[in-house]
């Protein structure tokens, strides 16, 4: 058992005296050390008005003072989370879970479900953030110090995940598709691949030249979001009223269960809903950068969550009274150019939508990357620390 880390709670005697010692030590002059007779441990005070932390002295040191910032408040974690969950899955992936799940009401159930999967996963990510609240990086951090021996496994099995193994290039390709959909033209692959790598450049060169500009502009696209989503939502109870030309809009309420599932359809759509509602941990990615971290990433990290649920559910509504249940299972264009169709009867405003979600797939690309630098650089002091453990 010793050659993994013990747990605090084993520590009686001379152990929790040099634990106290250490936490004096460390609130005066910012850091100390205790061992408990089988490894050392770290004891800091943060710069971002955290409590006194602890963590394996394996693990990359604790920054007291953080070297980029403390721009992070209450509006830029909601719109950090927000912007990462609002993506393109809104847009696109309806069709696949009314598909899976064979029904408007069990759908509209997954919807819901979809929080209630984030709530738990963010409950864990808050816990590990009150025993870290001055380490940015999330995943990678606590990884390196839960298991801690055998030394650096952990976080470099990570460290490559992350660097080698990143989608999130993916978001590039959405958008340049929806940037060549505003147009006429058909794009070559060499076309969509080489405006992909543009706006991929305009996003790394946007988070990297200036921290709070960057936070500033993934707020504002996440305000476009919302606002997106919310125009949709009113659109929908304007047809629900039947004020457009739609008819029986409240169609496909009436018997919403009629349908049938099956085990591997309703398990694709659960897959699908937790896919929609990823990006609830993105907050977490930045605490150094916080003040009071796990107060303001608690109440606004949840804030966000309900914001996107409710978003979430009021624009299905709004597809399902726009759009027979059949049509959408057999769409082959996204739901919301559905929506738009059916509401407008225009090709301008299906090119406005498109305009809309190219946004989303550039804020979600800049929110993306605003939580993977932070793991990446903390991937790079680990393998700094590892490189000084060598010489």
């Amino acid at each position: 058992m010793s050659f993994w880390r013990r747990p605090f709670s084993n520590r009686q005697g001379d152990t929790a005296e040099a634990e106290e010692r250490g936490r004096q030590e460390a609130l005066n002059n910012n850091t100390a050390e205790f061992s408990d007779g089988s490894a050392y441990y770290v004891v800091a005070k943060a710069g971002n008005d955290s409590e006194v932390s602890y963590q394996d002295a394996i693990g990359a040191p604790i920054e007291v003072d953080s070297p980029l910032g403390y721009a992070v408040g209450p509006i830029t974690i909601i719109f950090l989370n927000i912007s990462k969950m609002i993506g393109t899955g809104i847009f696109s992936t309806p069709s696949s879970i009314l598909n899976g799940t064979g029904s408007i009401g069990l759908s509209l159930i997954y919807w819901a479900l979809g929080f209630l999967t984030s709530i738990t996963a963010f409950s864990v990510y808050l816990e590990f953030a009150s025993y870290f609240p001055n380490r940015s990086g999330s995943e990678v951090v606590y990884l390196e110090q839960a298991f801690p021996r055998p030394k650096w496994l952990f976080p470099t099995a990570f460290a490559f995940q992350s660097v080698v193994l990143s989608f999130s290039s993916g978001n590039a390709i959405v958008f340049a598709q929806y940037l060549f959909a505003i147009g006429t033209h058909d794009p070559t692959a060499w076309e969509l691949k080489g405006v992909a790598i543009a706006g991929y450049t305009l996003a790394v060169l946007l988070v990297a030249l200036n921290t709070k500009y960057a936070y500033w502009f993934s707020n504002g696209i996440g305000v476009i979001k919302v606002l997106t989503l919310l125009f949709i939502t009113f659109t929908g109870f304007v047809v629900l009223g039947g004020h457009t030309s739609i008819e029986n809009p409240k169609e496909n309420f009436r018997n919403s269960f009629e349908g049938k599932a099956t085990p591997y359809g309703m398990t694709n759509a659960l897959y699908k809903i937790i896919f929609s509602y990823a990006g609830f941990e993105n907050a977490f990615n930045v605490v150094n950068e916080v003040k009071n971290p796990v107060k303001q990433i608690r109440k606004n990290g949840i804030i966000a969550l309900l914001a996107v649920t409710a978003l979430y559910i009021l624009t299905i509504i709004a597809y399902y009274a726009a759009i027979p249940k059949l049509d959408i299972m057999e769409a082959s264009q996204v739901t919301a150019t559905l929506f738009f169709n059916n509401v407008f009867g225009s090709s301008r405003a299906s090119r406005g939508l498109n305009v809309l979600i190219a946004f989303s797939a550039l804020g979600n690309l800049i929110a993306v990357l605003l939580g993977t630098s932070r793991i990446i650089r903390e991937c790079g002091r680990l393998v700094d620390i590892l490189h000084s453990g060598l010489d």
